[in-house]
C-alpha cells in the first residue's frame, strides 16, 4: 500500500506488570510472570506490547514516579529478567514499547535529590522551583491531578516545587537543555538495549507557560485548573521534533512513538502525528473517555450512543488525510469498557464486549487492547473505601470526606471511576486468586474470576477471547480495515452504530446493536451480503440484530 507504515496493520496490547502475572509468590506481578504468559499474547496475535513502568521507583503512583530510569524495580525483577522478556517477545515477532515518563520524576531520583539540596545547586533549575507568594502560600493556584495544591513547600530551602501529580512526582523543567539531553541519552540507552519505541506519558505537558499564571477556577472548587497553561505549551512541538532528531533519526528497524496527550483536539493531533513534522507516530486523545464526566471524573453523567459515535467519527474524519488514530476503550487509567460503554449484566456481558471490540477494531487507526479486555473483564464491586489502592482515588476520597461528604456518597462516586477497576489482577483461571498468584494479591481479584477467566475463554469457541483473535487477524489480512476510508451511517440512531470502510471497490459495512433489545437494520439488501464477522444472538428476522449483536459484511461498490 502507498504510504503504509508498519503500525497501520498492527494491534498493541498494554500490560500493567503489577497486575498481570506473579511468578515469585509475593502477590505482585513481575517480569518473569509476563514471560511465562507470552503464549497468550502470541495466540491473540498482537504485534506490540506496551509495558507500563517497571523502573526503580518508590511506587507512590505504582511506578509512574521513577527514581532510576536505567534500572528495574526489584518488585518486578532485574535487568536480566527484562532482557529475557524482550528476547521472548522478539522470538514471537512482538515488539516491546516502554512507558516513557519524563514530565516528572520521583522526588527520590538523584536529579531531584541534588536539585533540592540548596538554591545554588547545579541541578536546581532542572525542576520548577519558585519562592512563596506574597502571602507565603504557593506561587499560583494550580491544582494537582491527585487533589490539593500542585505546589509543595520545601522547608529546607524555603521554596515551592511544582508537581502536577503527586507531591512525590516533581515536574522536570524541559526549558533547560541539560534536562532534555539527559532524557535523550536515557532513551538511546533503552533503544540500544533492543526496545522498539516508547509510549510517552502526558508528553504534551512537558512545555509550560513559563510565567506560571493562575488557572481558571470552576464553581465550588478551591484550586485552579493548570490545563490551559500546561497542555500543549509554547515549545512542545519544538521539543518533540528535537527528540525525534536526537533519539530516533537514522536508527534501523521499525520503531513506535505514541504520546499520551490529555486536553488536545483534532487539530492538535494532526500536528503531533503528521509524519512530515517529525514528532510522534500517533497520540492518545481523551475526548471520548471524558464524555461521561460532568466537570470531574468523579461526577458522572449519562452518555448516549449518538454522542459517543459522533465523537469517534470526528476523529476519524479529522485524521483521515493527515496523521493517525490510536484506538482504545480502556487502559490502566480507565474503567473497564464492558462496564462503562457496554452492559456487564451476565446475559449481555459477552455480547456487549464483542460488539465494543468489533466497533473499535473496525475503525481506522491502531487498536490498543488493555489486559483482560480480550476476556471481557468487568469493573470491580468495591464495597468499602478501604478496598482501594490507587493514590488518585484515595486522595480524592479523603478530600471529599474532609469536606463533609457522606462516606456512602463518596464510595458511590469513586467506585465506577477509580483506576483500580482496571488494575485488579488478570484472571487466568477459576482457581484461588484467579491464577494470578499463589498468595493474596496486592489488590483483590474480582470475585467473578470463577466465571470470567482465560482458561474458560480458551475452551469456549464463542468467547470474547476467540472473537478478539478474529478481529486482530482481520486487520492483518484485509487492507480495507487498515486503509479504507470511514463513513458514519445512521448518525442519529440511539441504538445502532453503523459505518462503512471503503478501499477501491471493496467495502465493509459494520453494524452493531448497542442496546438490550432487538433492532431492525434499515439497509436494503444488508441481510443478503457476505458475512465477515457476526456476534451476538440472531434476530427473529433476517434483517434484525439481537441485543448487543454486531455484524460485519462485505460488498463490492463502484461498478
Amino acid at each position: 500500500m502507498p504510504n503504509e507504515a508498519w503500525f497501520h496493520r498492527a494491534v498493541a496490547y498494554q500490560i500493567y506488570p503489577r497486575s498481570f502475572a506473579d511468578s515469585d509468590g509475593d502477590g505482585i506481578g513481575d517480569l518473569r510472570g509476563i514471560t511465562s504468559r507470552l503464549d497468550h499474547l502470541a495466540r491473540l496475535g498482537v504485534d506490540v506490547v506496551w509495558l507500563s513502568p517497571i523502573y526503580r521507583s518508590p511506587q507512590d503512583d505504582n511506578g509512574y514516579d521513577i527514581a532510576d530510569y536505567q534500572d528495574i524495580d526489584p518488585v518486578f525483577g532485574t535487568l536480566a529478567d527484562f532482557d529475557e522478556l524482550l528476547a521472548g517477545l522478539h522470538r514471537h515477532d512482538i515488539k516491546l514499547v516502554m512507558d516513557l515518563v519524563v514530565n516528572h520524576t520521583s522526588d527520590e531520583h538523584p536529579w531531584f535529590v541534588e536539585s533540592r539540596r540548596d538554591r545554588t545547586n547545579a541541578r536546581r533549575d532542572w525542576y520548577w522551583w519558585r519562592p512563596p507568594a506574597v502571602d507565603g502560600g504557593p506561587p499560583n493556584n494550580w491544582r494537582s491531578a491527585f487533589s490539593g495544591s500542585a505546589w509543595t513547600l520545601d522547608e529546607a530551602t524555603g521554596e515551592y516545587y511544582l508537581h502536577l501529580f503527586s507531591r512525590k512526582q516533581p515536574d522536570l523543567t524541559w526549558e533547560n537543555p541539560e534536562v532534555r539531553q539527559a532524557v535523550y541519552a536515557m532513551m538511546r540507552w533503552w533503544l540500544d538495549r533492543g526496545v522498539d519505541g516508547f509510549r510517552m506519558d502526558v508528553i504534551n505537558m512537558i512545555s509550560k507557560d513559563v510565567t506560571l499564571p493562575d488557572g481558571p477556577v470552576r464553581p465550588g472548587e478551591r484550586y485552579g485548573d493548570p490545563g490551559p497553561h500546561t497542555f500543549c505549551g509554547p515549545r512542545v512541538h519544538e521539543f518533540l521534533q528535537e527528540m525525534r532528531r536526537e533519539v530516533f533519526a537514522g536508527r534501523p528497524g521499525p520503531l513506535l512513538t505514541v504520546g499520551e496527550t490529555p486536553g488536545i483536539d483534532v487539530a492538535d493531533a494532526r500536528l503531533f502525528s503528521d509524519p512530515a513534522r517529525g514528532e510522534l507516530d500517533m497520540v492518545f486523545q481523551f475526548e471520548h473517555v471524558d464524555l461521561d464526566h460532568d466537570g470531574s471524573k468523579w461526577r458522572r453523567r449519562p452518555l448516549g450512543l449518538v454522542t459517543l459515535k459522533r465523537c469517534l467519527a470526528r476523529w476519524q474524519d479529522g485524521l483521515a488525510a493527515t496523521g493517525w488514530n490510536s484506538l482504545y476503550w480502556s487502559n490502566h487509567d480507565q474503567p473497564r469498557p464492558v462496564s462503562r460503554f457496554g452492559d456487564d449484566r451476565p446475559e449481555h456481558r459477552v455480547d456487549s464486549a464483542k460488539a465494543l471490540g468489533t466497533i473499535l477494531h473496525l475503525h481506522r487507526g491502531t487498536p490498543y487492547v488493555y489486559q483482560g479486555e480480550e476476556l471481557g473483564m468487568t469493573n470491580m464491586a468495591f464495597r468499602s473505601l478501604a478496598d482501594f489502592r490507587d493514590i488518585e482515588t484515595i486522595n480524592h476520597a479523603a478530600e471529599a470526606l474532609a469536606a463533609g461528604e457522606a462516606r456512602d456518597a463518596v464510595l458511590a462516586s469513586v467506585a465506577p471511576a477509580s483506576r483500580d477497576n482496571a488494575r485488579t489482577p488478570m484472571q487466568w483461571d477459576a482457581g484461588p486468586h484467579g491464577g494470578f498468584s499463589t498468595v493474596e494479591p496486592w489488590l483483590a481479584v474480582n470475585p467473578n474470576h470463577e466465571e470470567i477467566n482465560a482458561a474458560a475463554a480458551e475452551a469456549d469457541p464463542g468467547s470474547v477471547l476467540h472473537h478478539y483473535r478474529r478481529l486482530i487477524a482481520l486487520r492483518h489480512q484485509d487492507p480495507v480495515v487498515a486503509h479504507g476510508s470511514f463513513e458514519l451511517l445512521l448518525e442519529d440512531d440511539a441504538d445502532l452504530w453503523a459505518f462503512t470502510r471503503t478501499l477501491g471497490e471493496q467495502q465493509l459495512l459494520v453494524v452493531a446493536n448497542c442496546s438490550d433489545r432487538p433492532r431492525q437494520v434499515p439497509f436494503d439488501g444488508w441481510a443478503d451480503e457476505e458475512t465477515v464477522l457476526h456476534t451476538g444472538p440472531k434476530g427473529t428476522e433476517a434483517d434484525v440484530l439481537g441485543p448487543w449483536a454486531a455484524r460485519v459484511t462485505r460488498r463490492v461498490v463502484g461498478r
